[in-house]
This record gives C-alpha cells, sequence and structure tokens, in this order.
C-alpha cells in the first residue's frame, strides 16, 4: 500500500485513513500539520487494485463503518472523524 510521510516531532506511529475528496480529511491533516507531527497517510480512493483492497480491509479492521477520516495511533487507539480535542489528548499535547 502507498503511504506517504509527513515528517515532524515523533509521537508513535500514527497512520491516517483518508479521502482525497473528503473536507473532514482536509481539516483533519492541516490539523496534524498544525501540531507538528510525524505521520504517515494514505487517499484510499485513490489507490487501485490490490493496494486499496489492502487498504480498506486494513480500515476495516480499525473501523468497521470504513467511514473517514480514520486516524490510528500507535495501533491501538482510533480516531473517527474530525476529533481534534481528542487527537491533542491521544498526542499529550
Amino acid at each position: 500500500m502507498d503511504w506517504t510521510h509527513v515528517n515532524g516531532e515523533e509521537k508513535g506511529e500514527i497512520r491516517f485513513y483518508a479521502l482525497s475528496t473528503c473536507g473532514w480529511c482536509r481539516k483533519t491533516k492541516a490539523f496534524l500539520d498544525e501540531l507538528g507531527v510525524s505521520y504517515d497517510y494514505t487517499y484510499v480512493d485513490s489507490l487501485t487494485g490490490e493496494a486499496r483492497d489492502q487498504a480498506v480491509k486494513e480500515l476495516e479492521g480499525w473501523n468497521p463503518r470504513r467511514s473517514f477520516p480514520t486516524v490510528v495511533f500507535k495501533g491501538s487507539e482510533v480516531v473517527v472523524g474530525y476529533k481534534p480535542d481528542r487527537i491533542r489528548e491521544l498526542l499529550g499535547i
């Protein structure tokens, strides 16, 4: 699967599943950028074939509704939707 890495302060692994056309995904990405943390993201709607199937399967494991944005923190905590307060809490900021 294709992940794009954003450099920043290391706060543990952060994986962000997004859609390129989703306004809430853009807001979440901008918020993570504003916080200056390191994270990886993928635009699921831009993937094709096996990579897209893999992304959807992974996403479904974290968020059975497969809604966006979905952000996974340290492989255990999940935030679905645009929730800046919860993201700050999980990052300890």
